[in-house]
C-alpha cells in the first residue's frame, strides 16, 4: 500500500503537467496527497474493520470511504465520486474511472488466494465503479499487487494480465510522445502495469509511470502498489512519503503495516 501512496505523492505534481521523462525529483515541495492515498487508506481501513469476515466489507469501505473522504473535500475527486462521497445514500454509478484501480492494493496484500483477490476487489469496487470495465481494472491491478506479493516472477505477471485482462504488447517508449491524459481504467491500467513490467527497482517503476504523462498521479499509484509488493520500498522513500501524511492518515497506515505482519504469520 505505501507504493500507492508514494506513486501517489510524486505523481501529484505532475497529474496536469506531464513531465515526459524519468529525470526528476520524488520528492518536492509541490508533491501532496491527493484522493487516491485518501482512498487507498479507507480501503485498508475497511479491510481491518471486517476482521477477516467479509460480508461486512462493502458496508465498511462506504463507511470509511465517506468518513475519511469528508475530511478532504479539495483532494482531487472526479465530479461524480465526489458526488458520492457526499451522499446520503450512496449508490453505484457505473463508473469505469480509474479510481477504480488506484485504491485496491491492500486487497492483493491481505487476500489468500486469487478468489478472494477478486472477491475483495469486487467488494470495494462495485459500491461505487461497478461498469465492467471498472470491474476489470481493479481485478487486474489487485490480481498483479498478489502475484508480485506472493514470488510471480514479471513474466508471470505480465502472461496473467494479458490472459485475463488487458493486451500489453507495446512500449513505454512506443507511447510516451503520444499518450494523453485519460481518466479510463482500460487506458490506465495497461500503461500503469506495463510501467512495472519495464522496471529494474521500485523507484525506476515509480520514474518509469511517470514518464509516460496522463493522469500521472493515479497512473504511478497504481504501478507503485504492483513495484511494492515485487521489490518493497527503500527505507529513505518511505520515511519521506510518509512526512507528507498527517496524523489520521499515518495512523491508519501504521495500523494497517501492524494488521498485514498479524495476519501474514
Amino acid at each position: 500500500m505505501l507504493g500507492s501512496i508514494i506513486g501517489d505523492i510524486v505523481g501529484s505534481r505532475f497529474e496536469f503537467n506531464n513531465h515526459r521523462s524519468k529525470d526528476f525529483v520524488l520528492f518536492h515541495n509541490k508533491c501532496f496527497v491527493t484522493d487516491d492515498t485518501i482512498m487507498t487508506l479507507a480501503v485498508a481501513k475497511a479491510i481491518m474493520d471486517c476482521a477477516g469476515d467479509w460480508k461486512w466489507l462493502r458496508k465498511k469501505v462506504i463507511q470509511n470511504m465517506q468518513s475519511i473522504g469528508q475530511k478532504y473535500p479539495d483532494c482531487g475527486y472526479g465530479v461524480m465520486f465526489k458526488r458520492w462521497i457526499f451522499s446520503a445514500d450512496p449508490k453505484p454509478y457505473n463508473s469505469y474511472g480509474n479510481g477504480a484501480a488506484m485504491r485496491v492494493s491492500p486487497c492483493g496484500l491481505i487476500a489468500s488466494s486469487e478468489d478472494e483477490v477478486k472477491l475483495l476487489s469486487n467488494a470495494v469496487t462495485e459500491v461505487s465503479h461497478n461498469h465492467p470495465e471498472g470491474i476489470k481494472g481493479a481485478q487486474a491491478a489487485a490480481i498483479a499487487v498478489y502475484l508480485a506479493h506472493n514470488g510471480a516472477p514479471i513474466k508471470k505477471i505480465k502472461e496473467r494480465i494479458e490472459k485475463d485482462h488487458y493486451p500489453l504488447d507495446f512500449t513505454l517508449d512506443s507511447i510516451r510522445s503520444t499518450y494523453q491524459f485519460n481518466e479510463t481504467c482500460q487506458d490506465t491500467v495497461p500503461q500503469a502495469i506495463r510501467a512495472f513490467i519495464e522496471s529494474v527497482s521500485f523507484e525506476d517503476a515509480i520514474r518509469n509511470a511517470i514518464s509516460v504523462g496522463g493522469d500521472s498521479d493515479t497512473l504511478a499509484a497504481i504501478t507503485g502498489g504492483i513495484a511494492e509488493a515485487y521489490y518493497g520500498v527503500p527505507a529513505d522513500l518511505k520515511e519521506k512519503a510518509l512526512n507528507f501524511l498527517n496524523y489520521e492518515l499515518l495512523d491508519i497506515y501504521q495500523k494497517w503495516e501492524r494488521f498485514l505482519k498479524h495476519e501474514k504469520k
